[in-house]
């Protein structure tokens, strides 16, 4: 019996040793094998850019903020997930405007584009304490390291407004609602008349400051009388709708600014002079997540060339030959092969401002303060 049960005995011993060893393997196996990613061992998601926006009128205003605005969306569109932006409307050019940039910075934005002219010195003070942080400034002259200005060429979208007012008027007097009398508002309003005089050039051009950016009642008033001293042709460096509405009821014509603004009144509508800030904004952001944003010392100006001015919507009532002048135009703008300022050249007080042959450069553009010949009136504060 004893010689029988030793076998038995000794397969036991070998299960169980065996049993054993692979228990003791497996868990060998177990502190080999790589620990499962954690929460805590995963890298980051790396935080999308807070981009802001101070907008000195209201998004519904159809013209300046709007299109602002669209470039806004425009950029959300092109980067997705890596931008959350966001928008203050109606900021005034005064300390408000500080405070509104101030609290931008402080919700954590690294990018603040300000849209106004006025917000310049503000914008230099919030630069100053806040070096990390990129800021664009439309229509400014002023930089810093962490600021640079923007613009676009409205004078070019201004003049081939003019080319269409010369041939379209019939009174030969046109009118400009002006918001404020400094070189960009300036400049648009004598392009707009050498535009008018390549048509016709007996024109001449009425103006009536409102000395505000969006303001529908005064532009409407101002607008009205404008067609009370004979304008039959309306333009302006205004930002709502209001002069077109008023051209409307009174049965005259008029052109959109900034923005398309046909359906504010169709009848009156000419053609609209648009700014197409969604470019430059998509270029700014770019340069921001990648690294290779860098101040300027001199603003960075686009125009038809960049894609950034356009003038769409032309009516029917336009003839073709207009048009194809337009098209010209817009064509030689693109390729550099046309300037609008080229002399010679006469201001209102009969003074030659650009000799024959001369085309200006951007610093004699960026510092205009003076009415070409056929404008009435006087610079408000000019000699």
């Amino acid at each position: 019996m004893k010689n029988s049960k030793r076998p038995m005995l000794r397969l036991a011993g070998w299960l169980m040793l065996a049993g054993a060893a692979a228990m003791l393997g497996c868990s060998k196996k177990e502190q080999a094998s790589p620990a499962a990613p954690t929460a805590a061992s995963a890298p980051a998601k790396k935080e999308p850019l807070k981009i802001a926006f101070a907008y000195v009128g209201p998004v519904g205003d159809g013209g300046w903020t709007f299109a602002h605005d669209n470039a806004r969306k425009a950029v959300e569109k092109e980067f997705g997930d890596k931008v959350v932006t966001t928008a203050a409307e109606n900021v005034k050019e005064g300390p408000d405007a500080e405070r509104v940039l101030r609290d931008m910075v402080g919700q954590g934005s690294k990018l603040v584009f300000g849209t106004t002219f006025g917000y310049m010195d503000y914008m230099l003070k919030v630069a100053a304490d806040a070096k990390d942080v990129k800021f664009e400034h439309a229509t400014g002259y002023k930089s810093a390291e962490n600021l640079r200005a923007y613009d676009s060429r409205t004078y070019e979208g201004a003049y081939m407004a003019g080319v269409i007012a010369g041939g379209m008027t019939k009174s030969k007097v046109l009118g400009v609602v002006g918001s404020i009398p400094i070189p960009e508002v300036i400049r648009n309003i004598d392009s707009f008349t050498l535009g008018a005089q390549s048509v016709n050039p007996t024109v001449r051009v009425k103006v009536v400051w409102v000395n505000e950016w969006v303001n529908p009642p005064k532009e409407s008033e101002a607008a009205q009388s404008l067609i009370n001293g004979g304008a039959d042709v309306l333009m302006q460096n205004t930002d709502s709708s209001a002069v077109l509405q008023t051209a409307e009821k009174a049965g005259k014509y008029a052109f959109g600014w900034d923005s398309d603004m046909t359906a504010y009144g169709p009848k009156a509508h000419l053609a609209s002079s648009i700014i197409n800030w969604a470019p430059y904004y998509i270029s700014t952001t770019k340069q921001v997540l990648d690294g290779s944003w860098k101040t300027s010392p001199t603003k960075i100006w686009w125009g038809v060339k960049e894609g950034a001015i356009d003038i769409v919507s032309i009516s029917d009532k336009v003839p073709a030959e207009l048009k194809a002048k337009v098209e010209k135009v817009k064509a030689g703008l693109k390729d550099g092969s046309f300037a609008i300022w080229k002399g010679p050249i006469v201001g209102a007080d009969g003074k030659e401002v650009l000799k024959a042959g001369v085309v200006a450069d951007d610093a004699f553009l960026g510092d205009i303060k003076f009415y070409v010949k056929g404008v009435e009136g006087k610079v408000p504060g000019g000699s």
